[in-house]
């Protein structure tokens, strides 16, 4: 866990695509970067793989404070707030250059891929969550 409660960190680079007519990173690009940070959760907090569960995102949110620009220094921070049933809503911060740029929210929902339909959270990401809480 870092000092500021979050509980993965990841560093993103900054690509050329990523920057706009306007001369910073897109605004749709924000969410490429939080789900960098949430493959890294999963598999420094989860110790699971993103690509390999079944999770599916159900919502995003994204407040935006100010641009990043293309030689900014981007991190991003990653915390899950609360557990649900079956999902995980998560937190993050998106810093440039220490500070910061965007606040976010997403929520997954496991999901049984053959029913078609949301199942518990494995016990296992419960605990490993809650540990961290501690």
């Amino acid at each position: 866990m870092t000092d500021d409660g979050y509980e993965a960190e990841v560093d993103v680079d900054v690509r050329l695509r990523d920057i706009d007519f306007m001369g910073h990173v897109n605004n749709a690009t924000y969410a490429t970067y939080l789900e960098q940070a949430r493959k890294a959760y999963f598999r420094d907090v989860l110790d699971v793989s993103l690509v390999e569960v079944g999770t599916v995102l159900v919502n995003l949110e994204i407040d935006y404070a100010r641009p990043i620009e293309a030689d900014d220094d981007v991190t991003v921070a990653v915390r899950a707030p609360e557990l649900g049933e079956s999902s995980l809503p998560l937190e993050y911060e998106i810093r440039a250059d220490g500070e910061q740029a965007a606040t976010a929210r997403t929520v997954q929902v496991v999901r049984d891929g053959e029913a078609g339909t949301s199942q518990s959270l494995p016990a296992e990401w419960r605990e490993r969550i809650e540990r961290n809480w501690n």
